[in-house]
């Protein structure tokens, strides 16, 4: 088998695109992200490489050294092919490979507050919606 091609190095959080069966979904997905939330931003870093098409969370996890965050956000084809895109958040090192799904306006303060440390995955993973999507606290 051939190696991985590493994630990039950033100090940012990524949103690693997997799925690249629809550019216009994925162009949506990322104004969506970079739209401010109350004023607030995510700090994030768009991977958009086809290299990584195809990822799997295991995949991911394998690929977490040398990243500066604990989480790696994914768009998938479930992100590219719903009509409510929600991107896959994955845990790479409480608790390696937990996941939750998330809508892009989630993702500031997801980012935000994982980035310093003023909450932890589990938080907003124990506060998804019924169908597993977090869109905020209730």
């Amino acid at each position: 088998p051939t190696a991985m091609k590493p994630l990039p190095k950033s100090d940012q959080a990524l949103v690693v695109r997997t799925d690249f069966s629809d550019d216009t979904a994925w162009t949506s997905v990322v104004s969506a992200i970079k739209r401010p939330v109350d004023g607030f931003f995510a700090y994030v870093d768009f991977v958009d490489d086809p290299a990584f098409g195809g990822l799997t969370v295991e995949q991911l996890v394998a690929l977490r050294d040398g990243l500066s965050k604990s989480y790696v956000i994914v768009a998938d084809a479930v992100t590219m092919g719903t009509p409510e895109p929600s991107l896959l958040v994955v845990d790479l090192f409480e608790e390696p490979g937990r996941t939750f799904r998330a809508v892009p306006s989630a993702i500031q303060s997801i980012e935000n507050n994982l980035s310093i440390a003023n909450m932890d995955f589990w938080e907003f993973a124990d506060n998804v919606d019924a169908d597993g999507v977090f869109r905020d606290f209730k």
